[in-house]
């Protein structure tokens, strides 16, 4: 692929948006974040908090525990942190830094304000409102789509940017009209991503993948060493040996161990999570550190396995009742499959059977048990491969396979947003009670 091509340059600035860093699940990351975009605009700790969230941010706050809060979960945990100890100029890692005194000055927030939390619906899967109040004095900021994606802010009632006319829910294919000022991830295909990775200039991606390499290896590390959640990783290591294989599978569900129970360590994103970040590239670091393939190879693997998750997540969406993880995994066994040679049939192939496998699975929000997703999703991919180099595959006809791996992506794009709609209100009502 010519460096100087349009496809080139956008599949490079497609990693720079989603390749970020961040702390804590990023759904009640971003409504710390507009908790501090809010604090900042009031210009003081409000008396008074009000907060609208869709359903699906309900689904991913309620059981994750926010970092740098001592051990708190929830929306108001999540908005008190922002209140009182964001910086929004840190976007997603908004509360990165926090000290002892401001964790404690949370708590007392959380006592002696009053919050409200409601549930809006405007039609829009992903929508935080945070309001703030001071005597006569207010601030609201408002964000759509995506988590760092501001699109109202107000004070005192006169509008100081407004962006929401670009509200309208997107579809599948096409410009995304809810993330406008993003770069059209309807141009990724696995072919010209394979070429791509096999092409690109090191020096366009290095910078993302450097990060995210040291990030979330780190994460992952730390999610064996200590205590967390329900230690799918450790336990994957104790019952299923250490070969390359477990290592990538226990390796990948340790990172989502430690960031679901409160890990103070950031991560780099892919697609606007963490999990899926960790389980896009970790399980790959581990196969090219065992089998010692230089560092060129490493990176246009990465490349090729993020843009393989974005590509599969364009279509469903960045919030849904269809775990991310599946994505994530599923890319992860592609990324596995180019470090051993393969090539863009193979890795189609791995893609497709694959998805076959694991594409039924759920999300119902950001708790401890994403590591066991992660964990059934990365052994889905790498099955996927080894299907292929024994000769096997799922064919079309064989439930949503179809004939062609885009093809069979866009059916599961369907299937994640169109067809788990009513699924995922009703996951929302169990979790709610």
């Amino acid at each position: 692929m010519e460096r100087t091509s349009s496809i080139y340059q956008a599949y490079v600035q497609i990693l720079k948006e989603e390749l970020i860093p961040a702390m804590g699940c990023t759904e009640p990351i971003a409504i710390a974040y507009a908790a501090a975009k809010a604090r900042e605009v009031l210009g003081q700790l409000p008396d008074r908090v009000r907060i609208g969230v869709s359903s699906n941010i309900i689904k991913n706050v309620k059981s994750v525990i926010v970092p740098n809060t001592g051990g708190m979960k929830g929306i108001e945990s999540a908005a008190a942190a922002g209140i009182v100890a964001g910086q929004a100029g840190k976007a997603l890692e908004v509360i990165s830094h926090v000290t002892g005194a401001e964790k404690q000055q949370m708590r007392q927030f959380l006592e002696t304000v009053p919050m409200t939390v409601e549930a809006v619906d405007n039609g829009l899967i992903f929508d935080i409102l945070v309001a703030l109040y001071r005597g006569e004095a207010s601030a609201l900021v408002r964000i759509t789509h995506y988590h760092t994606n501001i699109v109202l802010i107000e004070k005192d009632g006169s509008v100081l940017m407004d962006r929401t006319g670009q509200d309208s829910e997107p579809g599948c294919g096409g410009e995304n009209p809810g993330e406008q000022g993003l770069t059209d991830k309807s141009l990724l295909t696995i072919a010209d991503i394979f070429d791509f990775a096999n092409s690109c200039c090191l020096e366009d991606i290095r910078p993302m993948l450097e990060t995210q390499i040291r990030y979330n290896r780190e994460i992952s590390e730390e999610g064996l060493r200590g205590d967390y959640g329900a230690n799918i990783g450790s336990t994957m290591l104790k019952f299923y040996g250490t070969d390359v294989r477990n290592r990538a599978i226990a390796k990948a569900a340790a990172g989502s161990d430690a960031r679901m129970s409160g890990c103070e360590l950031p991560v780099v994103i892919n697609a606007g999570s963490g999990n899926q970040g960790i389980t896009v590239s970790v399980p790959v670091m581990e196969y090219a550190q065992d089998l010692g393939l230089p560092e060129e190879i490493l990176y246009r693997a990465l490349a090729l396995s993020n843009l393989i998750a974005i590509h599969q997540k364009t279509g469903i969406g960045r919030l849904s009742a269809y775990c991310g993880a599946v994505s994530a995994g599923c890319a992860a066994g592609c990324g596995i499959a180019y470090l051993q040679g393969a090539d863009c049939k193979a890795i189609s192939h791995t893609l497709v059977n694959a998805l076959a496998i694991v594409s039924g699975i759920i999300c119902d929000g950001a708790k401890p048990s994403c590591a066991a997703k992660i964990a059934s999703s990365v052994e889905a991919g790498i099955l996927g491969y080894h299907m292929y180099l024994n000769g096997q595959e799922f064919r079309s006809g064989d439930g949503i396979v179809t004939k062609g791996v885009e093809a069979t992506i866009r059916n599961i794009g369907r299937l994640g947003r169109e067809g788990m709609r009513e699924t995922d209100k009703e996951i929302v009502k169990i979790m709610m009670g």
